[in-house]
Protein backbone atom coordinates (compact mmCIF):
# COMPACT_ATOMS: atom_id res chain seq x y z
CA UNK A 1 0.00 0.00 0.00
CA UNK A 2 1.15 3.44 -1.06
CA UNK A 3 1.82 6.00 1.61
CA UNK A 4 -0.25 8.73 2.25
CA UNK A 5 0.58 11.86 0.34
CA UNK A 6 1.39 14.62 2.92
CA UNK A 7 -0.60 17.87 3.85
CA UNK A 8 1.17 21.56 2.94
CA UNK A 9 -0.70 24.04 4.11
CA UNK A 10 -0.75 27.62 2.30
CA UNK A 11 1.11 29.45 5.01
CA UNK A 12 0.54 33.46 5.14
CA UNK A 13 0.50 33.83 0.86
CA UNK A 14 1.97 37.34 0.84
CA UNK A 15 5.39 35.68 1.71
CA UNK A 16 7.63 33.39 0.49
CA UNK A 17 4.94 30.15 1.03
CA UNK A 18 3.89 29.99 -2.55
CA UNK A 19 7.48 30.29 -4.01
CA UNK A 20 8.88 28.02 -1.83
CA UNK A 21 6.25 25.22 -2.42
CA UNK A 22 6.16 25.80 -6.12
CA UNK A 23 10.40 25.39 -5.76
CA UNK A 24 9.99 22.22 -3.70
CA UNK A 25 7.78 20.92 -6.13
CA UNK A 26 10.58 21.39 -9.21
CA UNK A 27 12.83 19.56 -7.29
CA UNK A 28 10.64 16.72 -6.00
CA UNK A 29 12.89 14.41 -8.21
CA UNK A 30 15.86 15.54 -7.67
CA UNK A 31 15.60 15.93 -4.09
CA UNK A 32 13.61 12.46 -3.46
CA UNK A 33 10.51 13.82 -2.42
CA UNK A 34 7.41 12.09 -1.81
CA UNK A 35 3.98 13.22 -2.79
CA UNK A 36 2.42 16.24 -0.83
CA UNK A 37 -0.47 18.21 -1.58
CA UNK A 38 -0.80 21.83 -1.03
CA UNK A 39 -3.59 22.95 0.44
CA UNK A 40 -4.48 26.58 -1.23
CA UNK A 41 -5.71 28.33 -3.91
CA UNK A 42 -5.35 27.16 -7.36
CA UNK A 43 -5.40 30.64 -9.13
CA UNK A 44 -2.80 31.89 -6.05
CA UNK A 45 -0.06 29.16 -7.16
CA UNK A 46 -0.39 29.66 -10.99
CA UNK A 47 -0.20 33.55 -10.27
CA UNK A 48 2.94 32.95 -8.68
CA UNK A 49 4.47 30.47 -11.23
CA UNK A 50 4.20 33.14 -13.79
CA UNK A 51 5.35 36.24 -12.28
CA UNK A 52 7.99 34.45 -11.27
CA UNK A 53 9.20 33.07 -14.35
CA UNK A 54 8.38 29.20 -13.10
CA UNK A 55 6.87 26.96 -15.36
CA UNK A 56 5.07 24.77 -13.33
CA UNK A 57 1.78 23.48 -14.02
CA UNK A 58 -0.93 23.61 -11.33
CA UNK A 59 -3.59 21.25 -10.80
CA UNK A 60 -6.82 21.42 -8.51
CA UNK A 61 -7.55 17.89 -7.14
CA UNK A 62 -10.67 16.52 -5.37
CA UNK A 63 -8.76 15.28 -2.12
CA UNK A 64 -5.30 13.49 -1.01
CA UNK A 65 -5.50 10.49 -3.02
CA UNK A 66 -5.70 12.23 -6.64
CA UNK A 67 -3.39 14.53 -5.35
CA UNK A 68 -0.41 11.73 -5.00
CA UNK A 69 -1.55 10.76 -8.58
CA UNK A 70 -1.14 13.83 -10.10
CA UNK A 71 1.87 14.93 -8.13
CA UNK A 72 4.18 13.78 -10.96
CA UNK A 73 2.98 15.70 -13.38
CA UNK A 74 1.63 18.55 -11.36
CA UNK A 75 1.95 20.84 -8.04
CA UNK A 76 -1.51 19.38 -6.54
CA UNK A 77 -3.72 21.85 -4.94
CA UNK A 78 -6.39 20.97 -2.46
CA UNK A 79 -8.84 24.34 -2.79
CA UNK A 80 -10.23 25.92 0.11
CA UNK A 81 -13.25 27.53 0.82
CA UNK A 82 -12.35 30.60 1.64
CA UNK A 83 -10.48 33.54 -0.86
CA UNK A 84 -6.85 34.01 -0.86
CA UNK A 85 -4.71 37.60 -1.76
CA UNK A 86 -1.50 37.32 -2.60
CA UNK A 87 -0.03 40.34 -3.17
CA UNK A 88 3.74 39.45 -2.04
CA UNK A 89 5.41 41.54 0.72
CA UNK A 90 2.07 43.40 1.54
CA UNK A 91 0.67 40.59 4.45
CA UNK A 92 -3.69 41.16 4.38
CA UNK A 93 -5.79 39.82 7.59
CA UNK A 94 -8.30 39.16 5.06
CA UNK A 95 -6.15 36.28 4.29
CA UNK A 96 -6.86 34.57 7.86
CA UNK A 97 -10.00 32.61 7.26
CA UNK A 98 -8.16 30.77 4.44
CA UNK A 99 -4.54 30.19 6.29
CA UNK A 100 -6.49 29.00 9.39
CA UNK A 101 -8.93 27.02 7.00
CA UNK A 102 -5.74 25.51 5.83
CA UNK A 103 -4.04 24.22 9.04
CA UNK A 104 -7.73 22.92 10.29
CA UNK A 105 -8.20 20.91 7.11
CA UNK A 106 -4.05 19.77 7.13
CA UNK A 107 -5.15 18.49 10.40
CA UNK A 108 -8.05 17.10 10.01
CA UNK A 109 -6.82 14.77 6.73
CA UNK A 110 -3.87 13.70 8.74
CA UNK A 111 -5.53 12.26 11.52
CA UNK A 112 -8.00 10.80 9.38
CA UNK A 113 -5.12 8.99 7.20
CA UNK A 114 -5.43 10.02 4.43
CA UNK A 115 -2.55 12.36 5.10
CA UNK A 116 0.98 11.35 6.59
CA UNK A 117 2.02 14.10 7.72
CA UNK A 118 1.40 17.94 8.13
CA UNK A 119 3.87 20.33 7.08
CA UNK A 120 3.41 23.70 7.82
CA UNK A 121 4.41 27.05 4.99
CA UNK A 122 5.29 30.28 7.22
CA UNK A 123 2.58 32.31 8.40
CA UNK A 124 2.71 35.84 9.78
CA UNK A 125 0.83 36.17 13.44
CA UNK A 126 0.62 39.74 13.75
CA UNK A 127 -1.19 39.39 10.09
CA UNK A 128 -3.71 36.39 11.99
CA UNK A 129 -4.24 38.36 15.51
CA UNK A 130 -5.34 41.85 13.08
CA UNK A 131 -8.31 39.26 11.90
CA UNK A 132 -8.99 38.11 15.77
CA UNK A 133 -6.35 35.13 16.10
CA UNK A 134 -6.16 34.25 19.90
CA UNK A 135 -3.38 31.52 20.03
CA UNK A 136 0.33 32.92 21.10
CA UNK A 137 1.63 31.37 17.74
CA UNK A 138 1.28 28.37 15.18
CA UNK A 139 2.02 25.32 17.60
CA UNK A 140 -0.33 26.26 20.03
CA UNK A 141 -3.00 26.52 17.42
CA UNK A 142 -2.12 22.93 16.55
CA UNK A 143 -2.48 21.93 20.07
CA UNK A 144 -5.75 23.58 20.44
CA UNK A 145 -6.62 21.02 17.14
CA UNK A 146 -5.58 18.08 18.75
CA UNK A 147 -7.37 18.79 21.97
CA UNK A 148 -11.20 16.81 22.21
CA UNK A 149 -14.02 19.30 23.35
CA UNK A 150 -13.50 20.32 26.62
CA UNK A 151 -10.11 18.67 26.87
CA UNK A 152 -6.50 20.47 27.60
CA UNK A 153 -4.29 20.82 24.25
CA UNK A 154 -1.67 18.63 24.54
CA UNK A 155 2.09 19.39 25.65
CA UNK A 156 3.94 20.28 22.74
CA UNK A 157 7.45 21.25 22.42
CA UNK A 158 9.57 22.83 19.73
CA UNK A 159 12.41 20.72 18.03
CA UNK A 160 15.10 22.48 15.42
CA UNK A 161 16.26 19.24 13.79
CA UNK A 162 19.15 18.61 11.09
CA UNK A 163 21.60 16.03 10.14
CA UNK A 164 24.25 17.34 12.66
CA UNK A 165 22.46 18.70 15.14
CA UNK A 166 18.76 18.65 16.99
CA UNK A 167 17.75 21.14 19.84
CA UNK A 168 14.74 21.86 22.01
CA UNK A 169 14.40 24.88 23.57
CA UNK A 170 12.91 24.79 27.24
CA UNK A 171 11.33 28.16 27.39
CA UNK A 172 10.43 29.82 23.92
CA UNK A 173 9.26 32.99 22.97
CA UNK A 174 9.45 34.75 26.05
CA UNK A 175 11.76 38.19 27.29
CA UNK A 176 15.36 36.80 28.31
CA UNK A 177 14.62 38.90 31.69
CA UNK A 178 11.81 36.42 31.80
CA UNK A 179 13.22 33.24 31.49
CA UNK A 180 14.81 32.34 35.10
CA UNK A 181 11.41 33.35 36.28
CA UNK A 182 9.66 30.71 33.75
CA UNK A 183 12.52 27.66 34.59
CA UNK A 184 11.47 25.36 37.10
CA UNK A 185 12.48 21.64 37.70
CA UNK A 186 9.31 20.49 36.60
CA UNK A 187 9.21 22.26 32.96
CA UNK A 188 12.26 20.91 32.41
CA UNK A 189 11.56 17.50 33.30
CA UNK A 190 8.26 17.39 31.38
CA UNK A 191 9.90 18.37 28.25
CA UNK A 192 12.66 15.84 28.39
CA UNK A 193 10.02 13.54 28.52
CA UNK A 194 8.12 14.50 25.58
CA UNK A 195 11.53 14.56 23.83
CA UNK A 196 12.79 11.23 25.11
CA UNK A 197 9.56 9.48 24.13
CA UNK A 198 9.35 11.07 20.66
CA UNK A 199 13.26 10.20 19.98
CA UNK A 200 12.35 6.73 20.65
CA UNK A 201 8.76 6.57 18.83
CA UNK A 202 8.52 8.97 16.09
CA UNK A 203 12.68 9.06 15.43
CA UNK A 204 13.71 5.03 16.02
CA UNK A 205 16.27 6.02 18.76
CA UNK A 206 16.38 3.23 20.77
CA UNK A 207 18.09 4.95 23.42
CA UNK A 208 17.89 8.69 22.93
CA UNK A 209 21.03 10.74 24.94
CA UNK A 210 19.73 14.02 25.86
CA UNK A 211 22.89 16.96 26.85
CA UNK A 212 21.06 19.58 28.95
CA UNK A 213 22.55 23.50 29.02
CA UNK A 214 23.19 25.04 31.74
CA UNK A 215 21.26 28.56 32.28
CA UNK A 216 24.43 30.67 33.38
CA UNK A 217 27.54 31.19 31.78
CA UNK A 218 29.72 28.49 32.86
CA UNK A 219 26.85 26.55 33.71
CA UNK A 220 26.71 28.78 37.09
CA UNK A 221 30.33 28.17 38.08
CA UNK A 222 29.68 26.24 41.09
CA UNK A 223 27.13 28.78 42.18
CA UNK A 224 28.89 31.72 41.11
CA UNK A 225 27.00 33.00 38.29
CA UNK A 226 23.97 32.06 39.60
CA UNK A 227 21.93 29.50 40.93
CA UNK A 228 20.19 27.65 38.79
CA UNK A 229 21.94 25.36 37.66
CA UNK A 230 21.81 24.19 41.52
CA UNK A 231 18.34 24.56 42.19
CA UNK A 232 16.50 23.46 39.55
CA UNK A 233 18.50 22.46 36.28
CA UNK A 234 20.84 19.40 38.15
CA UNK A 235 17.36 18.50 40.55
CA UNK A 236 15.66 17.52 36.75
CA UNK A 237 18.86 15.85 35.69
CA UNK A 238 18.79 13.67 38.69
CA UNK A 239 14.78 13.14 38.11
CA UNK A 240 15.29 12.10 34.91
CA UNK A 241 18.16 9.58 35.83
CA UNK A 242 16.51 8.00 38.20
CA UNK A 243 13.58 7.81 35.45
CA UNK A 244 16.01 5.61 33.02
CA UNK A 245 16.28 8.86 31.02
CA UNK A 246 19.99 9.29 29.72
CA UNK A 247 20.00 13.09 31.00
CA UNK A 248 23.67 14.94 31.45
CA UNK A 249 24.51 17.70 32.95
CA UNK A 250 24.05 20.49 33.21
CA UNK A 251 26.89 21.98 30.55
CA UNK A 252 28.25 25.16 29.99
CA UNK A 253 26.39 26.08 26.51
CA UNK A 254 29.72 27.28 24.77
CA UNK A 255 31.13 24.09 25.34
CA UNK A 256 28.37 21.93 23.88
CA UNK A 257 28.06 22.30 20.08
CA UNK A 258 31.62 21.85 18.57
CA UNK A 259 31.76 18.47 16.35
CA UNK A 260 33.09 16.11 18.83
CA UNK A 261 30.47 17.67 22.01
CA UNK A 262 27.54 16.96 19.26
CA UNK A 263 29.08 13.27 18.62
CA UNK A 264 28.22 12.69 22.51
CA UNK A 265 24.30 13.34 22.16
CA UNK A 266 21.19 13.18 20.14
CA UNK A 267 19.41 16.18 21.08
CA UNK A 268 20.43 19.44 23.36
CA UNK A 269 17.98 20.81 25.94
CA UNK A 270 18.65 24.36 26.24
CA UNK A 271 16.67 26.48 28.46
CA UNK A 272 15.49 29.72 26.12
CA UNK A 273 15.61 30.16 22.51
CA UNK A 274 18.62 31.93 21.19
CA UNK A 275 21.04 29.49 23.42
CA UNK A 276 19.05 26.61 21.09
CA UNK A 277 18.52 27.83 17.59
CA UNK A 278 21.85 29.91 17.21
CA UNK A 279 23.83 27.42 17.32
CA UNK A 280 21.95 25.39 14.46
CA UNK A 281 21.09 27.93 12.72
CA UNK A 282 24.81 28.58 12.56
CA UNK A 283 25.39 24.75 11.65
CA UNK A 284 22.57 24.38 8.88
CA UNK A 285 20.52 27.87 8.22
CA UNK A 286 19.56 26.62 5.16
CA UNK A 287 18.11 23.08 5.98
CA UNK A 288 17.47 22.60 9.81
CA UNK A 289 13.32 21.58 10.34
CA UNK A 290 10.96 22.85 12.45
CA UNK A 291 9.23 19.61 14.45
CA UNK A 292 6.86 19.50 16.60
CA UNK A 293 6.97 16.90 19.14
CA UNK A 294 4.22 16.00 21.52
CA UNK A 295 1.26 16.19 19.36
CA UNK A 296 -0.91 12.83 18.16
CA UNK A 297 -0.01 13.74 14.61
CA UNK A 298 3.18 14.83 12.56
CA UNK A 299 4.03 18.03 11.94
CA UNK A 300 7.28 19.48 10.24
CA UNK A 301 7.68 23.21 9.11
CA UNK A 302 10.50 25.03 7.66
CA UNK A 303 12.85 26.93 10.41
CA UNK A 304 12.15 30.41 8.79
CA UNK A 305 9.21 33.02 8.72
CA UNK A 306 7.64 34.57 6.02
CA UNK A 307 10.33 36.73 4.60
CA UNK A 308 8.17 39.27 3.28
CA UNK A 309 11.03 41.71 2.54
CA UNK A 310 11.97 39.32 -0.10
CA UNK A 311 8.49 38.05 -1.05
CA UNK A 312 7.82 37.63 -4.88
CA UNK A 313 11.54 38.54 -6.14
CA UNK A 314 12.37 34.89 -7.05
CA UNK A 315 15.21 34.70 -4.76
CA UNK A 316 13.52 32.69 -2.02
CA UNK A 317 15.02 29.13 -1.18
CA UNK A 318 13.15 25.82 -0.64
CA UNK A 319 15.75 24.24 0.84
CA UNK A 320 14.50 24.19 4.72
CA UNK A 321 10.63 23.15 2.84
CA UNK A 322 12.43 20.53 1.13
CA UNK A 323 14.08 18.94 3.81
CA UNK A 324 11.01 19.54 6.34
CA UNK A 325 9.10 17.50 3.84
CA UNK A 326 11.79 14.30 3.22
CA UNK A 327 11.96 14.03 6.96
CA UNK A 328 8.23 14.64 7.42
CA UNK A 329 7.85 11.51 4.84
CA UNK A 330 10.90 9.65 6.79
CA UNK A 331 8.85 10.13 10.31
CA UNK A 332 5.99 9.24 8.55
CA UNK A 333 7.86 5.53 7.06
CA UNK A 334 8.88 4.97 11.13
CA UNK A 335 5.30 5.60 12.28
CA UNK A 336 4.49 2.67 9.86
CA UNK A 337 7.36 0.45 10.53
CA UNK A 338 6.65 0.75 14.28
CA UNK A 339 2.58 0.01 14.05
Amino acid sequence: MNAAPIALTLGDPCGIGPEITLRAWAARNAAGLSPFVALGDVAAYTQSAQALGLDIPVAAVADMGEGATRFAQALPVLPLRNAVSNRPGHPDPANAPAILESIERAVTLTRAGEASCVATCPIAKSALYEAGFRHPGHTEFLASLAAAPGEAPPRSVMMIWSEGLAVVPVTIHIALADVPGALTRELIVETARIVDRDLRERFGVSSPRIAVAGLNPHAGEAGAMGREEIAIVAPAIAELRAAGIDTRGPFPADTMFHARARAGYDAALCMYHDQALIPIKTIAFDDGVNVTLGLPFLRVSPDHGTAFDIAGKGIARADSLIAALRLGSRLAAQARSAA
